[in-house]
C-alpha cells in the first residue's frame, strides 16, 4: 500500500515534468514565425529553431545516460531543470542583440536539459508498474504534456504574435533605421516571458531536489538479451520509429502556424463565453494540434490495454496518420488546417506505444535502450529541415508528403517490427 502511494506521488511529480516538456517544446511553433520576421530569415533558416532544439537529444542522450548513472534517475532531474533555465536566460541577450545564433544556442541548452529529464522520466514511468499498461501511464503523462502544449503557444503567441498580420508588412519594408528599430522592439517581446520561465524552472529544480522520490532502476527486470553483445533488433527498429514519429509530430505542430499565415485565411469568428474568437487566427493553430493529441491520449488511457493492445493501437493510429496526411495535401484553406490538426490525434498514441514496445525485456540494458530512444528524438531536428526545404521548392502544403513514408514505417513497426528478436 505504501509502495502504491509512493508510486502515485512519484507519477504526479513526473506529470509536472511532462507539463514542462510540453510548455517549453511547443513554444517553438510560435518562435519560428516570430524569429523569421525579427531576425529576417528565410523559411528554411527559420526551421533551424527545431533543429537546434531537437539535435541536442542526439548529441546529449549518451552523456545524459552517464550523468544519470552517476546521479540516479531522481537526482538528475533538478540538473536538467537548471540547464533548461540557463537556456531560457540566454534568450535575454539574444533578444537585445537580435542575434539568431544566440537564440539557437539557448534552444540547444533547453533541449539539453530536456534530454536529461526525458532520459530519466520516461523509463521511470515505464518501470513504475506493469509493462503491459505502460502505454496507459505514458498517455496520462502525455495529457499533461499536450495540455501545456495547448497553453504555451496561446500565451506566448498572445504576447509576441500580437498583430501578426503586420509581420508581412514589416518584412516588406525597405532596410533602414526605421525597420531596424521596429525589429529591435519586436525582438524584445520575448525577454519577459523567458525570464519568468527561467525563474519558474529554477524554483522547480529546488523543489524536486528537496522532494523525496523513490529510486527506481530497471536492472532487475528479465533481460531478453543476456549473454549477447549486440542490441536486440526490436530496439534498433524502435529507435527509427521514434525518429520518424517525432519528426512527423514536430512538422505538424511547428509548421501549422507559419503554413496558416501563408494561406491568408478569412476570419472565422465565434462567440465563446462572451468572447469573440477567430478560429482562423494562425496563432491558435498549434493549440488545435495539441487538443487533438489530448483527445488521442484520453482514448489511449480508456482503451489500453483492456480493449486494445499497445501494438494494435499503434497500427490503428498510424493508418489515421496516413489518411489525415493525404487529406491535408488534397484539401484547401481552413479544411487543410483541420486535417493537419487531426494529425495531433493520430500522433498521440505513438510515443506511449513505441517506447514500451522498444525497451520491453531489456533489463540491465534499460538505460542504454532509453538513451538510444532519446537520440531518436533527433527526428524533430532533421525532418522539419527537409520539410522546409521541400516547402520552398514545391509549396508547404505539398511538402507534407514527407509524412507518408514515416507513417508507413511506424505501421510496419506496430505490426511486425516490435516482435523481431523479442523472445
Amino acid at each position: 500500500m505504501n509502495t502504491s502511494r509512493s508510486n502515485t506521488f512519484a507519477l504526479s511529480i513526473i506529470g509536472l515534468f511532462f507539463f514542462i516538456f510540453g510548455f517549453v517544446t511547443w513554444l517553438n511553433s510560435v518562435l519560428i514565425p516570430f524569429l523569421k520576421t525579427a531576425c529576417e530569415l528565410t523559411l528554411s533558416q527559420a526551421f533551424w529553431v527545431t533543429f537546434a532544439f531537437y539535435i541536442s537529444y542526439f548529441f546529449m542522450a549518451f552523456p545524459s545516460s552517464y550523468v544519470l548513472k552517476w546521479t540516479g534517475f531522481r537526482k538528475g532531474m533538478p540538473l536538467g531543470l537548471a540547464i533548461m533555465a540557463l537556456g531560457s536566460l540566454l534568450f535575454i541577450p539574444a533578444a537585445y542583440s537580435r542575434q539568431y545564433p544566440l537564440f539557437l544556442i539557448g534552444l540547444f541548452l533547453q533541449g539539453t536539459g530536456l534530454t536529461i529529464l526525458q532520459t530519466a522520466s520516461n523509463p521511470y514511468v515505464t518501470i513504475l508498474g506493469p509493462i503491459e499498461s505502460a502505454a496507459k501511464r505514458i498517455s496520462i503523462m502525455g495529457v499533461a504534456n499536450k495540455v501545456a502544449g495547448m497553453i504555451g503557444p496561446l500565451v506566448l503567441g498572445a504576447i509576441i504574435l500580437s498583430g501578426s498580420g503586420d509581420f508581412d508588412t514589416i518584412t516588406a519594408m525597405a532596410d533602414g533605421p526605421e525597420k531596424a528599430s521596429i525589429l529591435d522592439t519586436l525582438a524584445l517581446k520575448v525577454v519577459i516571458p523567458y525570464a519568468i520561465m527561467a525563474g519558474v524552472l529554477i524554483l522547480l529544480a529546488a523543489l524536486v531536489f528537496f522532494t523525496p522520490l523513490p529510486d527506481v532502476e530497471g536492472e532487475n527486470e528479465p533481460d531478453n538479451n543476456q549473454g549477447r553483445n549486440t542490441l536486440p533488433m526490436y530496439l534498433i527498429l524502435g529507435v527509427l520509429a521514434i525518429f520518424l514519429y517525432v519528426g512527423v509530430e514536430v512538422i505538424a505542430g511547428d509548421s501549422i502556424i507559419i503554413f496558416g499565415q501563408s494561406l491568408n485565411l478569412a476570419p472565422i469568428p465565434i462567440q465563446l463565453f462572451g468572447w469573440e474568437i477567430n478560429l482562423a487566427h494562425p496563432g491558435n493553430f498549434t493549440s488545435y494540434v495539441m487538443f487533438g493529441m489530448v483527445l488521442g491520449y484520453l482514448v489511449g488511457i480508456a482503451t489500453i490495454p483492456k480493449i486494445i493492445s499497445q501494438a494494435k493501437a499503434l497500427a490503428l493510429f498510424s493508418l489515421l496518420g496516413i489518411i489525415f496526411s493525404v487529406l491535408a495535401i488534397l484539401t484547401n484553406g481552413f479544411t487543410s488546417i483541420i486535417f493537419i490538426a487531426l494529425l495531433g490525434f493520430a500522433n498521440a498514441i505513438m510515443w506511449p506505444a513505441i517506447w514500451p514496445l522498444s525497451i520491453e525485456k531489456l533489463g540491465r540494458r534499460t538505460k542504454l535502450g532509453s538513451a538510444l530512444l532519446i537520440m531518436g528524438i533527433a527526428g524533430g531536428a532533421t525532418m522539419p529541415l527537409i520539410f522546409s526545404s521541400l516547402g520552398e521548392m514545391i509549396t508547404m502544403q505539398n511538402a507534407y508528403i514527407i509524412l507518408l513514408p514515416a507513417y508507413l514505417y511506424i505501421l510496419f513497426f506496430a505490426i511486425k517490427g516490435h516482435k523481431i528478436g523479442k523472445a
